[in-house]
């Protein structure tokens, strides 16, 4: 059986637009991109690896905008990045029951980010912290000692880490996001919930043996158009893996949602695992 129509989806990364113009939301790690096709020709640094990136158009509600195309493809809540401005706390108000908040993270900040940390969540009440490795900056690697204050508060505080894992996909350097890395991470922190972010390519058969390994280790779906899943994660979703696996999209920013739900049509998943695909893992793993 295709996906069930009947499941009330909660997308593990969605993105609200400030603007028409979504520059802004890659501009952290422009400084570290070289290639002059990527500075000069794309709108976003992985543009190259993306072909038709939706396009909004003059909104006059962003927020209201993607709540209506959340409806269009039956998505109860969506995670989005908490960016501490007028749309995100615009988001909560009018609509915190779509919405539940990560907030990205700079491991470079030390404790000045720690507290940070403590202080958007006692007011907020987050339901995730986020990291991407490679696109901080300096980078810092997932197992890197700037890594572990940020660690020691999510655990603290009962929050689950979302970290992009595998190559990136913008032309910056890989080391700090190789799936190894994981493994030290979810051995020092056994209560401690990650999730990978981003595929985890080329290493995704390593990522399912360190999932079967440590029960706090999750992989979400995101920045992957459902027919490019990789082979593996469909396996280990079909056999041990069904509640590991957690549906994460990726738009606004490279995929639509027509796109990723006619491709979700084909995907082979088993019966029982739609519901946990689509749903079930989020309200588990983020406290839902």
């Amino acid at each position: 059986m295709g996906m069930p129509r009947d499941i009330k989806i909660i997308d593990c990364m969605l993105g609200i637009p400030e603007a028409e113009d979504r520059s802004e939301w890659f501009a952290p790690f422009r400084p570290l991109i070289k290639d002059q096709q990527t500075l000069s020709q794309f709108a976003m640094p992985a543009q190259y690896m993306f072909k038709d990136i939706p396009q909004t158009g003059t909104v006059d509600d962003f927020v209201s905008w993607t709540v209506d195309q959340m409806d269009m493809y039956n998505i109860d809540k969506a995670l989005v990045g908490w960016n501490d401005n007028a749309t995100s706390y615009r988001a909560k108000e009018m609509f915190g029951d779509r919405f539940f908040f990560d907030l990205p993270i700079d491991p470079n900040r030390g404790m000045e980010e720690v507290r940070r940390i403590k202080r958007i969540h006692a007011e907020v009440g987050l339901s995730a912290i986020s990291c991407f490795p490679a696109g901080t900056l300096p980078q810092v690697a997932i197992n890197h000692k700037y890594m572990f204050p940020i660690y020691a508060c999510a655990e603290e505080l009962g929050l689950p880490i979302l970290l992009n894992a595998g190559i990136p996909g913008p032309r910056i350097p890989m080391e700090t996001q190789k799936v190894e890395h994981l493994d030290e991470v979810c051995w020092f922190f056994p209560d401690l919930k990650v999730v990978m972010r981003h595929g985890a390519e080329p290493w995704e058969a390593l990522a399912v043996k360190l999932m079967l390994k440590w029960p706090n280790l999750y992989y979400s779906t995101s920045a992957f158009a459902p027919k490019h899943y990789p082979k593996a994660i469909i396996d280990y979703a079909n056999t041990r893996g069904a509640d590991k696996i957690i549906y994460a999209g990726y738009f606004p920013m490279g995929l639509s949602l027509e796109r990723i739900f006619s491709d979700m049509q084909n995907v082979p998943f088993k019966d029982e695992v739609w519901p946990k695909f689509l749903r079930e893992n989020a309200m588990k793993v983020f406290g839902l």
